[in-house]
């Protein structure tokens, strides 16, 4: 977690630029790793269902074709 090395001391420690934005990142980036991770999932799933109707399709092409 960045908030937290900034915390430790590091890129300047708290109060620093550094800190100011490892702050407003965990704060914006927390409900969105919320919301995005199903969909995100659903769109793998759907990528690999279609990549493997189609991989026997060029297959068949390139078997037969």
């Amino acid at each position: 977690n960045a908030k937290k090395y900034v915390e430790a001391g590091n890129e300047g420690g708290k109060g620093s630029v550094a800190h100011k934005a490892a702050v407003v990142g965990d704060t914006v980036g927390d409900p969105f790793k919320d919301t995005a991770g199903p969909s995100i999932n659903t769109q793998i799933t759907v990528v690999s269902l279609i990549a493997s109707l189609t991989a026997g399709l060029f297959a068949s092409i390139r078997l037969f074709g």
